[in-house]
């Protein structure tokens, strides 16, 4: 059963990249009117080929917005002491201070998260100074010791600079790191990227075991379908900068409605099954320049003529599981006989 008590929502949000060569204005239509609730106690995962929009998307719900990525629309709002906070509308040491303590994000690639010339030492105690009051050095340094212990992981880490880790242990560091106050939110993007199979496992089953103790909100981008079949309960379907579909995991892979994210779970290997794997047909579009009508219709082997022109609105097509597509109810209540 899907909890119905929201944490973080986004309204018609558009954040694009607006970059300027050579005084030719280029516009990246990274995140397009996206519409997402997410729930407390859940892990929500976000998939879709590189270069859709995860990364930018997971960046404006944290309200890391810098040049030249730009918000242009909509609005992102948290669940705070039961009441909606617009994140783009609070000064910035209000935004600071929720940062670690009620969200917490974990960026691509573990080198990004410490400063290479400082120890792991330093950089978990400037995150508690600046968020900590009242307590002595030492004290600082003691709690983030039991915090690691508590995750199990070797306080001795903390003496450490970043490069004498391996990738894996730097990546169980920035996650210890990211929940060291305990936030109601943590997002995740891609955090296995480039790691190994045992590094990856130890890096998602730390993961798993944060949320279960904390009962707080995972927000997990990668790519990788497996991991989201493995440990999202929900999950939605990111495509040239929308969302295509949504709903609960098991039934986006036991029942996908969506043509691309059908390509994307067929593409998966089977244990048992030889036969040659089936990947999404054609290159994903240009952001700066998109086709009209729906981003996938020239990919899509199912498109008709309204496809070309109109795009599809992300609507409810059973309970819990929405999609964008006019094979799909709506216009076309006779589907394409071939379909699926």
């Amino acid at each position: 059963m899907i909890p119905q008590e929201h944490i973080l929502r986004a309204e018609n949000l558009e954040a694009f990249y607006v970059l300027d060569f050579s005084g030719t204005r280029k516009v990246v239509k990274a995140v397009n009117r996206v519409h997402l609730e997410i729930y407390e106690n859940e892990v929500f995962g976000i998939a879709g080929e590189s270069g859709c929009g995860k990364t930018t998307l997971l960046r404006a719900l944290f309200a890391q917005v810098e040049p030249p990525l730009r918000i242009v629309s909509g609005k992102v709002f948290y669940r705070v002491n039961k009441e909606d906070v617009d994140i783009f509308g609070l000064s910035p040491e209000k935004k600071r201070k929720l940062r670690f303590e009620y969200i917490a994000y974990i960026p691509q690639g573990s080198m990004s998260v410490f400063n290479p010339v400082k120890t792991v030492r330093v950089t978990f105690l400037d995150v508690l100074e600046s968020h900590v009051q009242g307590k002595a050095r030492q004290e600082l340094l003691k709690t983030a010791q039991e915090h690691l212990e508590k995750l199990g992981l070797p306080g001795k880490v903390l003496g450490a600079y970043p490069h004498q880790l391996s990738g894996g242990m730097r990546q169980r560091i920035a996650i210890a790191l990211a929940t060291l106050l305990n936030p109601r939110i943590i997002l995740a993007d891609e955090p296995t990227t480039a790691l190994d199979v045992v590094a990856q496992r130890a890096v998602l089953d730390l993961l798993g075991e944060v949320q279960e103790k904390l009962k707080n909100t995972l927000i997990l981008v990668t790519h990788d379908m497996g991991i989201h079949a493995a440990i999202t309960h929900r999950m939605a379907i990111m495509y040239a900068g929308k969302i295509v579909e949504e709903g609960k995991t098991e039934d986006i892979f036991s029942s996908p409605l969506h043509p691309y994210t059908q390509y994307l779970i067929r593409s998966l290997p089977r244990i048992g099954d030889k036969t040659p794997r089936e990947s999404v047909p054609g290159a994903p579009p240009s952001l700066i320049d998109p086709p009209q009508g729906c981003m996938f219709h020239p990919r899509c082997p199912y498109a008709f003529d309204l496809c070309k022109v109109e795009t599809p609105q992300l609507v409810l097509c059973g309970e819990h599981h929405k999609v964008a597509c006019f094979l799909i109810g709506g216009v076309n209540n006779e589907r394409n006989p071939n379909f699926r």
